[in-house]
């Protein structure tokens, strides 16, 4: 921790010869109010310690691991260990020589040396890539060397990788029609496959667990439910189905348009073509959505989770009935106490009806005693009547 050592400091005296200057006589400019912008790295030092409420010692330490990350990342040049270890692959013979006007029909990371890393590959992996390939195939570098006649056309290969990967919504309608998971969407494990495997449940998990990963890029929702085990319960595997049964994939199919002849300015032309790519983007939209669900209907087949949780539901239903059963398999003292439970039972309810009637018949005599009571009255009323009429 810093020590504060306050010095007393006191100022000497004024000479006894010391007059105040005269005044200058000359107008002081307005006060000018200015608003000032808080900003340089003292300032967003100061922000990041407040945000995540970190101490002096605690910020220095963070940055300097940020700083040997960094380092780490961006390489200084001298030695492999700092350039992430991509772009060093091998460069084979087909490889450089590829037409740069087919540029459309190459594999973008397998030219900049990421194959190992495809959709995977950050920004600053790519950079690095493509840095290391410039600098080895620049046709300024290879002027003049024998064998290399096609280096400018295998740069012209790079430099066209290194636009598309670095452009967020290319290299996505690349990723959409990426050459190589398109040999690998073939490879999808049939129900027979996994029925005739030595060990069913082992061998679904291993085979149907990289399809849905591999899916799983094209996911809008994040984060994705992956396949899981063969342990999870009900409510895990039939969230996993769900899901997928309703997967919302932001695949697109645009990278694979056709274009429009070069140098035709036919607005005819231009519009056919690009009514038969909608076409076509639509077509490939929906092969590739039927093409999902039947992975899933495949891996919903022969799930061995459901069929264990089917076999536990109707463990449970046997299981039920037994427990309901149970009173036909009761000794001798547990029936005298049934019976004797059933007679209370009995004649508690012979009791509730007696006394219910009872209220019945108490409440029938209450009225046919108000009916009497009405009828006298009624014959009294009459009887009067007829005496007065007499009287008259």
């Amino acid at each position: 921790m810093p020590t504060v050592i306050e010095l007393p400091i006191v100022p000497p005296p004024l000479p006894l010869k010391w007059t105040a200057p005269a005044p200058s006589g000359k107008s002081i400019s307005p006060l000018v109010e200015r608003r000032l912008l808080p900003a340089g790295q003292a300032y967003l030092a100061h922000v990041r310690r407040a945000v995540h409420k970190l101490s002096f010692e605690e910020h220095d330490k963070h940055a300097e691991e940020e700083r040997k990350r960094l380092e780490a990342l961006n390489g200084n040049g001298v030695g492999i260990e700092d350039d992430l270890g991509v772009g060093d692959e091998e460069e084979t013979e087909e490889l450089l020589s590829l037409d740069p006007k087919e540029w459309k029909k190459q594999d973008h990371y397998a030219v900049l040396g990421l194959s190992h890393l495809r959709y995977k590959a950050t920004e600053e992996q790519i950079k690095i890539a493509h840095r290391k390939k410039v600098l080895k195939h620049h046709p300024d570098k290879k002027a003049g060397v024998a064998g290399d006649s096609n280096d400018d056309a295998f740069f012209k290969c790079i430099q066209k990788a290194y636009e598309v990967l670095m452009n967020p919504e290319r290299r996505r309608q690349f990723d959409s029609v990426d050459p190589y998971f398109d040999l690998l969407e073939a490879d999808v494990p049939t129900a027979a496959q996994v029925q005739k495997a030595k060990d069913p449940a082992k061998y679904f998990f291993e085979a149907f667990g990289p399809v849905f990963e591999r899916e799983a890029r094209f996911s809008r929702k994040q984060p994705v439910p992956m396949l899981g085990s063969y342990d999870d319960p009900k409510e895990v595997v039939s969230a996993f189905y769900d899901f997928w049964y309703n997967f919302d994939s932001w695949r697109s199919f645009e990278y694979l348009d056709k274009e429009v002849n070069e140098g035709s300015d036919n607005r005819d032309d231009k519009r056919y073509t690009e009514k038969k790519n909608k076409a076509e983007r639509a077509r490939r939209k929906k092969e590739d959505t039927a093409r999902m669900r039947n992975i899933v209907d495949t891996a919903l087949s022969v799930d061995p989770r459901i069929k264990r949780i089917r076999q536990e539901e109707k463990e449970a239903r046997e299981a039920k009935k037994r427990n309901k059963g149970q009173t036909n398999g009761l000794n001798p003292k547990q029936k005298a106490e049934e019976e004797k439970r059933k007679a209370e039972e009995e004649a508690k309810r012979k009791e509730e009806e007696e006394k219910a009637a009872r209220a019945e018949a108490k409440k029938a005599k209450a009225a046919a005693a108000n009916a009497a009571k009405k009828a006298r009255r009624a014959a009294r009323a009459a009887a009067e009547g007829d005496s007065q009429a007499e009287a008259a």
